[in-house]
């Protein structure tokens, strides 16, 4: 990187070289990050755009270990829940900003029939088959690569599930690129491959708090969701196959609204989900294209997040089962509602829903969905 040779008092220098992110050089880094109990390297790569914004990701998991963007004032602040080492993501956690598949949210009962044959789930999370199972794609090594293009600085992930993991048939190639964009904005690009019919459900499950990475709670944050519909849930969350009204309920972010508004409103499915935990289904105006549908702004550090997405429905999840137990980074204890999630997904439960979109990928078929968050100030 080329620089200036201009000099300056000696303070001064120091002042300004501690305000100017814009120092750090644009590219990847790896560094190990630890090894799991079967003896696998993880590894931690570091992505900085030319703004100096970083995003600091594993490739156990896929994990999105830190995300820094910056505030009002320019100065740059981590807006994700995590951990300072591969340890704390091997023991038990509410999936923090991990890579989820082979289907994101629940599946009733962990069970489902395609093409007439039924397929049984491991379950785990009551009743129902949650984010992939015991083993899901969280708690795996993807391969890595780096790469720099004209949208950013990025990280392929790769990763071959192979035929009756977690009893899901057919085998699968999953492909997810990362890319940390000189908008600062983070772009994830979902590709998945099939042997035989199966079905597939891959996001991200990123805790978000724009203020200070989970030392506070996100109640002041403003949401907007551009969703008319959420798909309301029985008491173990699962969907009950109904597309609600959310006008004049908890459930309507069409006008940006503060996250604890109504958030413990005498609503039953409020008491349902201890809060939101619920999937919106977004107010889509194209099939497949990318399309601003949800903002969150956190009127403190006048950080703004715009979630785009080609998905068809989103879960927003506002960490009501967080208690404490998980101690993060720099020794922060995550309390409930310290974190939001945005996973944006087809919707939960779709395989025993034949009226929801559907999530069956079939041989010669290519799965393709892109979500990017992309960070500002106002």
């Amino acid at each position: 990187m080329q620089r200036l040779a201009v000099f300056f008092p000696a303070v001064l220098a120091l002042a300004l070289l501690a305000s100017v992110p814009a120092l750090a050089e644009r590219g990847v880094t790896a560094a190990p990050f630890g090894q799991t109990p079967d003896g696998e390297q993880a590894q931690i790569f570091t992505l900085v755009n030319k703004s100096g914004s970083r995003a600091r990701i594993s490739n156990f998991g896929g994990v999105v270990v830190s995300l820094d963007v910056p505030d009002k004032d320019g100065k740059l602040g981590d807006v994700v829940l995590g951990f300072d080492s591969l340890e704390g993501y091997l023991g038990e956690h509410p999936y923090f900003g991990s890579l989820v598949g082979r289907y994101g949210n629940r599946i009733a009962q962990g069970r489902f029939t395609l093409d007439g044959r039924s397929y049984s789930l491991a379950v785990n999370n009551g009743p129902n088959a949650l984010h992939g199972g015991l083993q899901g794609f969280n708690r795996r090594i993807w391969g890595a690569s780096s790469f720099v293009n004209e949208k950013g600085v990025g990280l392929r992930l790769t990763l071959i599930s192979p035929a009756g993991e977690e009893g899901y048939p057919g085998t699968l190639a999953v492909r997810v690129d990362y890319t940390l964009g000189d908008d600062n904005s983070l772009r994830i690009d979902y590709h998945a491959t099939t042997d035989a019919p199966t079905v597939v459900n891959l996001t991200n499950h990123s805790y978000f708090n724009l203020k200070d990475a989970g030392k506070t709670p996100i109640l002041d944050h403003e949401v907007q969701i551009q969703a008319a519909h959420f798909t309301p849930v029985d008491s173990t969350l699962i969907p009950t196959g109904e597309l609600a009204p959310a006008l004049d309920t908890p459930f309507d972010f069409q006008t940006a609204t503060k996250i604890g508004a109504r958030i413990d409103a005498p609503d039953e499915q409020i008491r349902f989900g201890g809060g939101y935990d619920h999937n919106w289904v977004l107010n889509r105006r194209t099939g497949s294209e990318l399309e601003h549908l949800i903002s969150v702004h956190e009127p403190t550090t006048g950080r703004v997040m715009e979630v785009h997405t080609t998905q068809p429905g989103v879960q927003f999840y506002t960490g009501n089962f967080l208690d404490g137990s998980n101690v993060g980074k720099g020794g922060t204890v995550y309390q409930r509602r310290h974190g939001f999630c945005f996973e944006t997904q087809h919707f939960p439960n779709s395989p025993n829903q034949a009226a929801f979109p559907s999530t069956v990928l079939r041989p010669g078929e290519t799965l393709e969905s892109t979500t990017i968050y992309k960070f500002s100030t106002r």
